[in-house]
């Protein structure tokens, strides 16, 4: 059986996916058992798995590729192969339709400024966001995926900062109970 996907990431992404000298490019394709084929006029980027059934992670390489050009760093897209880890990713025309000027003010809510939004969001959800073209992309475990969607999707509906805050660390407290409570049983 082999697999083989077809996807486009942004032209001037591609210089983060290689890689200096191909390294970001090489981790992925042995971590995952793939080879990219890479096309750096289009973006368009084949994944071909390589590896027996048992060791390629086709889908993980497809997301890790997805995050990257999704605007991602090689090191937080990596974050994908560890635990659960998944990736979502917002289109904000959902929000603010196909007016570029909402798109613009509902980014800048979630990036609040000088990144504080962002950055609060994904200290109380323990997540990665990336606010890239016309989408957010969120990686985390599936639970605090959720958070951090829930999140963002409330902020770009218009809610105030400090409420959304608060129900993130809301979240974090009843997380930590239910952990404690694991270990007391």
């Amino acid at each position: 059986m082999s697999f083989e996907k077809l996807i486009r990431i942004p032209t001037e992404r591609i210089a983060v996916l290689i890689g200096k000298s191909g390294n970001v490019k090489s981790e992925i394709e042995n971590a995952c058992s793939v080879r990219l084929d890479i096309d750096s006029e289009t973006g368009e980027t084949l994944i071909a798995g390589v590896g027996s059934v048992d060791t390629i992670q086709p889908f993980k390489a497809v997301e890790i590729v997805t995050a990257i050009g999704r605007g991602f760093s090689p090191k937080n897209a990596m974050k994908l192969l560890e635990g659960e880890n998944t990736l979502h990713v917002i289109d904000l025309r959902e929000f603010a339709g196909k007016s570029s000027a909402h798109i613009e003010r509902i980014k800048g809510r979630i990036i609040g400024e000088g990144g504080k939004a962002r950055r609060n969001m994904e200290r109380l959800s323990d997540t990665n966001i990336s606010i890239y073209g016309r989408t957010v992309s969120i990686i985390g475990e599936t639970n605090k995926l959720k958070l951090a969607v829930d999140a963002i999707s409330a902020i770009s509906n218009g809610s105030m900062h400090g409420a959304v805050y608060h129900k993130l660390e809301s979240a974090r407290q009843r997380d930590k109970i239910e952990r404690l409570k694991l270990w007391e049983d």
